[in-house]
């Protein structure tokens, strides 16, 4: 199943257009071509899905006349043509025939490789197989499974006896586990074939992300976040500037966010973001985690270097660390792990140095008066921190029972939101949901009820809150939840690679990416 090296198109492919192939699909020609054009910038592999089109047969006269305009002004392009049936989950709705012919045709007209799945190679005929191998692209015999994670093993034995070029094999992950299942066997398989292997879905990020560095032919992504061809799948920008997919080698180390949710997590940005500025070679991925029995055989397969632990898995992973520090213990979670030589797992809190540190470089928080708004889990951060650093803390949450026992634990004292308009403080911190994109209420208290020098909002998006918005109309300092978020990403990189943390290249990573979400939104 070696490629066919006198298939230039396909010879080509490592060497001169990347392994970061962008899916494109549209209903009209026109839009297809138009996508084509635009991606070009980004990639020069490219996925064709004729089985999105409204007229398929139609296209491959125009398209030939694209690819050999758009080589004239681009240089090499790999074009990928995939005509998929609705029975094997494409677009197509015609025969096998016709799916056969138009593959053909897309292959004199200058595709590099055709894509045939692997149910359509078993229903067709050697003489039918014989002629599109004929047409001069590589072939790609492909197999998905859109509900489940097959075993890629048996399958790439059904693809074998068509000798093709490249075999595809994309089952769906259902959890962590099944991404080290598919990169191990794919590490192990490309020794002796050319293969493109991953999981679909949310659950699979961590193998789309990693086969290129286990061996991997090429991978797939979209155009756009809005273009996505497949579940779980990302854009070009993600795979290529984010991840650095093609970058990676088995000296790569890897670190992630591991919880439930992640997906819209900003850490992969920021933490790759600094990677990258100070040239330490690993890579920031998130890890969807149904279970910590999920994660803890992930840390066991992959060299992975340390973790940001989020919900729900703060207080699960606490029994299953070798060491914890005085701190995180008081507090009674853990947000950052980091695997020592002995690949124990040791653990951190980071997010009191995100309250901490923004505050100490506005005023000096011993003998302060701080008001923490809250009981949750920040709250719990932010009382604990400041305690620690010689702050007279004011705890004030809506349920009272549990502010009084935060209270008492962290030795702050708990206020009734009736006598919070009778104090001054030195500092406000908003540890509540207030304000937050999506959160019905906007303001943790009335305008009325508090009184503050420093207003500290710990939400982050949106960047300017209600409560910053008034505090400044007030002449307040201000810290926005962005610094606490930076602040505690920072801690951790430095807990994991002992070097200084980037800090103005993590902060203008996320202020960008908030602010364009903010200009979509």
């Amino acid at each position: 199943m070696q490629p066919n090296t006198d298939l230039s198109n396909a010879a080509t492919l490592r060497s001169h257009v990347g392994r970061v192939a962008i899916s494109l699909q549209a209903a009209r020609l026109p839009e297809l071509l138009r996508l084509a054009e635009s991606a070009f910038s980004e990639s020069r592999l490219i996925e064709f899905r004729l089985d999105a089109l409204d007229k398929p047969t139609a296209a491959i006269a125009p398209l030939k006349r694209f690819l050999t305009e758009a080589r004239q002004q681009h240089g090499e392009i790999a074009a990928i043509a995939t005509c998929r049936r609705q029975a094997h989950g494409g677009g197509f709705r015609g025969t096998l025939k016709e799916e056969l012919s138009i593959l053909t045709h897309a292959a004199h007209a200058g595709c590099a490789i055709v894509d045939l799945e692997v149910e359509s190679a078993e229903q067709a005929s050697a003489a039918q197989l014989d002629a599109l191998r004929q047409a001069g692209a590589a072939l790609l015999i492909s197999f998905h499974d859109f509900h489940s994670f097959a075993d890629p093993a048996p399958v790439l034995e059904r693809m074998q006896r068509f000798q093709p070029h490249y075999a595809k094999i994309i089952p769906t992950a259902r959890c962590l586990a099944d991404n080290l299942r598919m990169l191990r066997w794919l590490e192990s398989a490309t020794s002796h074939a050319q293969i493109v292997a991953f999981a679909m879905g949310e659950e699979g990020a961590l193998s789309r992300i990693l086969s290129l560095r286990n061996g991997a032919a090429f991978t797939f992504a979209s155009a756009s976040h809005h273009a996505a061809t497949a579940p779980g799948q990302f854009t070009v920008q993600t795979m290529r500037e984010t991840f650095r997919v093609e970058e990676m080698d088995k000296a790569t180390r890897i670190f992630g966010v591991a919880g439930n949710p992640v997906a819209h997590s900003l850490s992969p940005l920021m933490q790759n973001a600094a990677f990258h500025r100070e040239r330490f070679d690993a890579v920031y991925v998130p890890l969807l985690v149904h279970s910590i029995e999920d994660l803890l055989e992930a840390v066991r397969d992959l060299p992975i270097g340390g973790m940001s632990i989020t919900m729900p898995l703060k207080q699960q992973i606490m029994s299953h660390l070798a060491n914890l520090d005085p701190l995180s213990a008081r507090l009674g979670a853990c947000n950052t792990v980091r695997l020592g030589a002995d690949r124990r797992l040791y653990g951190f809190n980071t997010d009191v140095a995100g309250v901490v540190r923004p505050l100490e470089r506005r005023l000096p928080l011993r003998g302060a008066h701080v008001l923490v708004l809250g009981a949750g889990g920040a709250a719990r951060a932010a009382v604990f921190g400041l305690v620690e650093k010689g702050a007279r803390v004011f705890l004030s949450g809506r349920n009272e029972a549990v502010t009084a026992r935060l209270a008492e634990e962290a030795g702050a004292v708990a206020i009734p939101r009736s006598l919070v308009p009778d104090r001054s403080f030195d500092v406000l911190v908003n540890a509540t949901p207030c304000g937050m994109v999506g959160h019905p209420q906007s303001m943790p208290l009335q305008p009325e009820e508090w009184n503050a020098r420093v207003v500290f909002d710990l939400v982050y998006n949106p960047l300017e809150t209600p409560l910053l918005r008034l505090a400044r109309e007030r002449g307040c300092t201000v810290i926005q939840g962005v610094e606490m978020f930076v602040q505690q990403g920072a801690r951790q990189f430095e807990l994991w690679t002992g070097k200084p943390a980037p800090e103005a290249e993590m902060m203008r990573t996320v202020l960008e990416a908030l602010q364009l979400a903010q200009a979509a939104g």
